[in-house]
């Protein structure tokens, strides 16, 4: 996927989005049982602290997402990064975060991954990883475990930064 294509998804997600926040106005509960929302929000990249440090990794992942928030405990969620591999990743996915303590939400994403030289030639390959996300106002972070899988995949622990572009 080019960043023209990217960059066409993100302008069509932003123009679809309001449409779809009055249709869905009416009714209060989401699919999944917990308040609905209607949120766009605006993803950076990653940065990374690897459980491997010894390998010389990437642990500043640049990049640029989306994420529309479906309700209280769920999310969808694309976009591309420079991975830990210093190669260019892709993901798309949904978040389901059923759990809250404090205001932070506690679940997983689960989704497809490319990019990783390793891992299916770097070719798309399903994962799933634990989160935890916390929210104020219009700014938002989302941190992720990510297992280590054999010599494929580095495991370590993810912060993503976010802004809501609106609700």
């Amino acid at each position: 996927m080019s960043y023209k294509t990217l960059a066409a998804l993100m302008a069509a997600a932003l123009l679809c989005a309001p449409a779809i926040a009055q249709e869905n106005a009416a009714t209060q509960t989401a699919f999944d049982g917990t308040a609905k929302r209607s949120q766009l929000w605006l993803a950076t990249g990653f940065a990374t602290y690897h459980f491997q440090s010894d390998k010389d990794l990437n642990g500043r992942n640049p990049g640029v997402g989306v994420e529309y928030r479906l309700s209280e405990a769920s999310a969808l969620t694309a976009g591309r990064f420079f991975n830990s591999d210093r190669q260019h990743s892709r993901y798309a996915g949904m978040y389901y975060q059923p759990l809250e303590w404090h205001g932070v939400r506690f679940g997983g994403v689960v989704g497809g991954f490319d990019g990783y030289p390793k891992m299916r030639n770097g070719g798309w390959f399903l994962a799933a990883i634990p989160t935890a996300t916390f929210e104020y106002q219009r700014v938002g972070i989302n941190v992720a475990v990510v297992p280590t899988y054999k010599e494929r995949l580095h495991g370590g622990i993810s912060v993503q930064l976010k802004f809501k572009l609106f609700e």
